[in-house]
C-alpha cells in the first residue's frame, strides 16, 4: 500500500531561502473531501499534472495514491473544483538529510508559509531548522483541503 508519512510546520523565518534548490507554481483543487478520503488534482507549472487520492490519517501516516494525468484534463478538473482551488509556490529545501517542501501560499491565503517533510517512519528523528515554527501536523485547519474551503488564514 502506498503511504505518506508527513509532518507539517509553520515557517518562522526566511533562512530556508538560501538553501532552496528549486521551486514550482502549484494549483490544486479538491474534487471531494470527507473524513475517509480526499481526491485532489494538481498542476505544476501548468505543464504537468497529477490526481491524488488520500485516505484518513492514522497518526502522521495515511494512504496516498498519485497518478499522472494529461494537463488538459487537469485544467478541466481544476475548473470543476472551483472555488476549492489553492495556489502556492513550492520551494524544495534540503536540510538535515531530508527534503523539506516550503509552500508559500498566494491568492486568498497570501502570508501563509508552511513546511512539510516526508519521513520513512513515524518515529524518525527530524532535525528542525531554525526557520521552523510551531508544528501543525495534527491541526486540520492547516490541511490543504481545509484551506481550500476557507477564505481566511487560520488563527
Amino acid at each position: 500500500m502506498a503511504q505518506e508519512i508527513e509532518r507539517k510546520f509553520l515557517v518562522s523565518g526566511d533562512g530556508w531561502r538560501a538553501l532552496e534548490t528549486s521551486s514550482a507554481l502549484l494549483r490544486q483543487g479538491y474534487l471531494s473531501s470527507n473524513a475517509k478520503a480526499t481526491v485532489r488534482v494538481r498542476s505544476k507549472n501548468d505543464d504537468r499534472a497529477v490526481i491524488t487520492l488520500k485516505g484518513a490519517a492514522q497518526g502522521i501516516t495515511r494512504s496516498e495514491f498519485e497518478y499522472d494525468i494529461p494537463i488538459e484534463d487537469a485544467r478541466e478538473m481544476l475548473a470543476m473544483a472551483e472555488p476549492h482551488v489553492l495556489e502556492k509556490r513550492r520551494h524544495i529545501v534540503p536540510f538535515g538529510g531530508l527534503t523539506w517542501e516550503i509552500d508559500v501560499f498566494e491568492g486568498r491565503h497570501t502570508g501563509l508559509v508552511l513546511a512539510e517533510v516526508e519521513l520513512e517512519s513515524e518515529d524518525q528523528v527530524v532535525e528542525l531548522p531554525d526557520w521552523i515554527g510551531e508544528e501543525v501536523t495534527h491541526d486540520d485547519r492547516y490541511y490543504n483541503a481545509s484551506l481550500s474551503r476557507s477564505d481566511t488564514l487560520p488563527e
